[in-house]
Order: C-alpha cells, then sequence, then structure tokens
C-alpha cells in the first residue's frame, strides 16, 4: 500500500508538471493559435487511433452517442481556440489562472440549467473568484488593452470549458475513457481545423522547430498530463483530482517566470491567489452538496 502511495504521489506530480508546460510550449510556438491546437489534437488522435480503433466497446457507443460527443469536442476546440489566442495577448500567469475558472462556470451552471442547490461555500468561492479575475483584468488593461484582451480570451476558454465538463458528464457514466476521449479528441481536431481553414491561416511550411513544439504539446500535456489524471481518478475523488489541476496555473507561472522571463507582479499574484483559493471552496462547497 505504501509502494502504491508513493507511486500515485509521484504520477500526480508529473502530471502537473506535464500540463504545466503547455503554455510554454504554445509560447514558444510560431504559429497561429487556430493551427497551434489544430496539430495539438490532431496529433493526439493520431496517436490514439492504432489502439481506439481496437477498442471493443468504440463502435457501439459512439453510433449511440455521437451527437453528444460532437457536441462535447465542440467546446473542446473552442476551449483551445480560445485559451491558446489568450496566450498570444497576455502573460501566462494571467491566462492560466484565469482559464482554470471553470469550475466556478460549472457550479453556475449546474444551478441555472440543472436546477442544483447552491451551498453557501460555493456562492463565497464563485465571488472570491470573481474578484480575483477582476483584480487580474484590472491590472492587465492598466499595463495595455492587449493584455486584457487577452484575459477575456482566456475567460472565453473557462466558460467553453464549462461546456465541455457539462456536455461530457453523462456521457462517462456508460463510456470508458478511451471510448470517450477518442472520438472527442478527433471531432474536436476535425472542428478546429475547420474553422483554420475558413479563417485563412497557413496549415504548412512552419519551421522545423515548431512542428516539434506541436509534437510536444500533443504527447506531454495533452496524452501524459491529462491522462495522468484520468488515472488518478481511481485512487482520488474527483474533486481531489480537481483541485490537484490546481498545480498547473502555479506550474505554468513559475516555468514561465524561469524560462520566458515574464515577471510576477503583486496584483497578479494576490487576483490568482483569490480565484484558486475561490475555486478550491467552490469544489469543496460541490462536495458537501453531493
Amino acid at each position: 500500500m505504501i509502494g502504491i502511495s508513493i507511486r500515485v504521489v509521484i504520477a500526480v506530480i508529473i502530471g502537473i508538471i506535464a500540463i504545466s508546460t503547455a503554455s510554454i510550449f504554445i509560447k514558444l510556438c510560431d504559429a497561429h493559435p487556430l493551427v497551434i491546437a489544430s496539430y495539438r489534437l490532431g496529433l493526439a488522435s493520431l496517436i490514439l487511433a492504432p489502439i481506439a480503433l481496437r477498442h471493443r466497446r468504440y463502435g457501439g457507443i459512439f453510433l449511440k452517442r455521437w451527437k453528444m460527443l460532437l457536441l462535447t469536442g465542440l467546446f473542446l476546440a473552442l476551449h483551445f481556440a480560445f485559451w491558446i489566442a489568450s496566450l498570444k495577448h497576455t502573460s501566462v500567469a494571467s491566462s492560466v489562472v484565469i482559464v482554470h475558472m471553470h469550475p466556478v462556470f460549472v457550479a453556475l451552471g449546474a444551478y441555472l440549467i440543472l436546477r442544483e442547490r447552491v451551498t453557501t461555500s460555493m456562492i463565497l468561492g464563485i465571488l472570491l473568484s470573481i474578484v480575483g479575475g477582476m483584480i487580474i483584468g484590472l491590472s492587465d488593461l492598466t499595463t495595455s488593452m492587449h493584455s486584457a484582451w487577452g484575459d477575456l480570451l482566456a475567460l472565453g476558454g473557462a466558460l467553453m470549458t464549462s461546456g465541455y465538463l457539462m456536455a461530457g458528464r453523462n456521457l462517462r457514466q456508460d463510456m470508458d475513457l478511451l471510448s470517450y476521449i477518442f472520438p472527442v479528441y478527433v471531432a474536436a481536431s476535425i472542428v478546429v481545423l475547420l474553422i483554420g481553414l475558413a479563417w485563412g491561416v497557413p496549415f504548412f511550411g512552419y519551421p522545423v522547430q515548431t512542428y516539434v513544439l506541436f509534437l510536444l504539446l500533443a504527447i506531454i500535456p495533452q496524452l501524459i498530463g491529462h491522462s495522468t489524471f484520468n488515472w488518478a481518478l481511481k485512487f482520488f475523488s474527483a474533486s481531489t483530482v480537481a483541485v490537484l489541476i490546481l498545480g498547473e496555473p502555479i506550474g505554468s507561472a513559475l516555468l514561465a517566470y524561469w524560462f520566458l522571463g515574464e515577471p510576477l507582479t503583486v496584483w497578479k499574484i494576490t487576483g490568482g491567489a483569490c480565484i484558486l483559493v475561490g475555486i478550491y471552496i467552490t469544489l469543496g462547497g460541490q462536495r458537501h452538496r453531493k
């Protein structure tokens, strides 16, 4: 049991580091956000394809739930489109903290759409997260409209993540992980590709370094990072895993400080702390409600 515990802890640490690298790779990519999103999702789908297409439960469930799978893929595609675009305008610290506000929007959506009960702690957490977002937004607004626009794009990414989680909530009730993520990744990659083609962005002609970064994005944060946390659900509750994922904004901000030289201002640290604490309280309220 001790060995298993150590193994799980090490895996979670690796998962946090893996997903924290995404924003750094994106910052280094000299390509349009839609191109980055398309390659990230497309390469991840190609890597999963040989395993997924031999999966016994895959075909029948896809035919039964294809509409909801496509909707989930649409939300995931829009999440990446908004979030990656935000990193081209604002700092890593601001972007990754704001995009992780999705538990707040999930809680609001559950109340407004599903009529689920909202606890006092959830209200407190939501308000604290909103205050934190306003602090970061106002501090970036005093710097430039460019950064403030990036913050709004990150907020859009958080909203799309909320839709992705809520649309896929019932799918995971009768679908295993591989049967779920493969068609969703494929759908998302096709949506981003079509948007990019309609937008007229070039998908080829980039330096070799950029293609290497595309591959690293597909392998490290997408397949290793996200898969690690899905695997961790075997050992931890969903709420606990959601809290563990909050290590990504901290890891990403530190990596950006070390490798990209992005400063951590007092206002960003204060606003980020408010958001992270607010999310933690919101998740605790959801666990108490259940």
